[in-house]
């Protein structure tokens, strides 16, 4: 499922921190393909590091990493969708605070979960993620344009908010919990990270209104 955008609000401003977000994040994704994995391990979070009081920075500075081109697309997607009125209600100023912060506790909930790890983790999907928890608790009843792609199914459909977010939360705890010690061991999706962010997003996010 992607989500594209609400259908039940439509902005009135230029979504400046939205748009400079997605440039940033690709702007980092170009240098990461140019200069290979000392670039991505230098900015990257790596647990054990945090741990020990080093490289603090990378809580905010991994959240413009990806490893791949699904995996920034996807989150890049899921971003454009929620962010734009969650701009508008915060302020561009107040909405990029919040995205950094919410970028900062995911990878924070991520490094409690494991601790000891020398495995770097990257992405935005925790910040997204706040952004998506702070959606929820303001626009729960918006209904949402999704694009379901079951191939060789392609529909568009039309979820409330609530539904939509709270189902891919109860996802994200669902599969934390049905995770390995070996799949967290190998590396894989930062489940902890996306709770951390959402949780953030939504006991926060109104704090953070205009």
């Amino acid at each position: 499922m992607f989500p594209l955008g609400s259908v039940s609000r439509s902005i009135t401003g230029f979504p400046f921190v939205t748009v400079l977000v997605i440039a940033a994040t690709a702007g980092v994704f170009y240098l990461e393909l140019e200069r290979g994995d000392p670039f991505v391990l230098r900015w990257s979070v790596i647990p054990a590091k945090i741990m020990a009081g080093r490289t603090l920075e990378t809580l905010i500075t991994s959240a413009f990493l990806h490893g791949g081109w699904l995996h920034i697309i996807g989150n890049m997607v899921f971003f454009w969708a929620f962010a734009p009125p969650m701009e508008e209600a915060m302020g561009s100023v107040r909405f990029v605070i919040f995205y950094l912060l919410g970028a900062a506790v995911a990878m924070a909930a991520h490094v409690a979960g494991d601790p000891t790890s020398t495995l770097p983790a990257l992405g935005a999907s925790g910040a997204v993620a706040a952004v998506m928890g702070a959606f929820l608790v303001t626009y729960p009843r918006d209904s949402i344009r999704t694009l379901i792609l079951m191939p060789p199914v392609v529909r568009m459909v039309y979820i409330p908010a609530i539904v939509l977010i709270g189902l891919w939360i109860v996802l994200q705890v669902v599969s934390v919990s049905m995770q390995t010690t070996e799949a967290a061991a190998g590396g894989g999706i930062a489940y902890l990270a996306h709770i951390g962010g959402a949780i953030f997003g939504a006991v926060t996010g109104r704090l953070f209104l205009r």
